[in-house]
């Protein structure tokens, strides 16, 4: 069965750093497109870092890129997502999801839906001043 655990989440302070874990269960990082997004209250959900399942390459928010960093660890089958210099804006609840169908990347992160999307329950993240 197909599972998906985030944990890390946490309260923290403008400038600090993060990082956030997902345990995947049911199948290897690589089989699907994997990717973090997160909801901010009373917000649409949004995509923060999208791999790319055709040739493993991400696509980052553009407001994250250079502070955020997404890595596999294939040996432990574990998504992480290394947030550095937070901002008041991260604060989220973020999301580590998979599309069983589709190839992931550019559009997911941009709001195209998944053909088979699976989602963990999230972990939330308050950044304060």
């Amino acid at each position: 069965q197909v599972q998906l655990v985030e944990s890390g989440g946490g309260q923290v302070q403008t400038g600090d750093s993060l990082r956030l874990s997902c345990a995947a269960s049911g199948f290897s990082l690589d089989a699907h497109a994997i990717a973090w997004f997160r909801r901010a209250p009373g917000l649409e959900r949004e995509g923060v870092a999208c791999y790319n399942n055709r040739d493993d390459s991400v696509y980052y928010k553009e407001s994250v890129e250079g502070r955020f960093t997404v890595s596999k660890d294939k040996s432990k089958n574990i998504l992480y997502l290394q947030m550095d210099n937070l901002k008041l804006e991260d604060t989220a609840t973020y999301y580590c999801g998979i599309d069983e169908a589709g190839p992931g990347g550019r559009p997911w992160c941009l709001g195209l839906r998944g053909r088979r999307e699976v989602w963990g329950q999230g972990t939330m993240v308050f950044v304060l001043h």
